[in-house]
């Protein structure tokens, strides 16, 4: 098992959501219409989906789909000062790291979603989680993920240097094959809507099933 404490990023450690604005009650209503927007129509229109959102922060994703009447949503985020915000919403958030809580639960979800991009992880690190994440799914399971886009040729030359704790980024062709390698299928590669958030550095979701 990855032990979450030994993960190389430091700074903005993977397992923590680090997108909340200033105004974290704005935030809701900020990330509600984001998140809308660009990952809605990939959530399965099943009500009690059993839904795991990774590194949910103050529960701005968990949010949303209680929103819309999803009643199987678990967030976990390894800083319990951002739990703190979502269980003031009445959100079902827990205090937890990604690695150790993948590794233990006895649970298997229709959906992952990972909020924070995968290049806070090492090329070895990314590896170790996608094979956590599909080993969690069921057999017609989904995993939402993004990252930092390397073919953007306006922003993949900073892309890495923009943090100190971007470890690596991805083509299409990249993340389609190191999805591949970790035991996906029906992979796709879809750029973000940024327009409904246009602060949000992120180029692309994978959404694998």
């Amino acid at each position: 098992m990855q032990n979450t404490n030994n993960l190389s990023a430091k700074i903005e450690q993977f397992d923590s959501f680090w997108d909340t604005p200033d105004d974290i009650e704005k935030g809701y209503k900020l990330f509600y219409t984001y998140y809308f927007h660009n990952y809605f129509k990939y959530i399965p229109k099943y009500k009690n989906s059993n839904i795991l959102v990774i590194s949910c922060g103050p529960g701005y994703f968990v949010n949303m789909l209680i929103k819309h009447g999803y009643t199987n949503v678990l967030g976990i985020d390894s800083y319990p000062e951002k739990i703190k915000h979502a269980h003031n919403k009445g959100l079902n958030c827990k205090t937890a790291k990604a690695f150790e809580f993948l590794s233990s639960t006895s649970e298997l979800y229709d959906v992952i979603v990972a909020e924070q991009e995968i290049n806070h992880l090492t090329k070895i690190e990314v590896l170790s989680f996608l094979r956590l994440c599909r080993k969690k799914l069921n057999d017609n399971g989904v995993l939402i993920l993004h990252s930092l886009n390397g073919a953007n040729p306006i922003t993949s030359p900073d892309a890495v240097a923009q943090n100190f704790d971007h470890y690596n980024i991805f083509t299409e062709y990249s993340l389609r094959q190191v999805l591949q390698y970790t035991g996906f299928e029906r992979i796709s590669v879809i750029p973000l809507r940024l327009y409904v958030f246009y602060k949000n550095p992120l180029n692309y979701i994978a959404i694998a099933c």
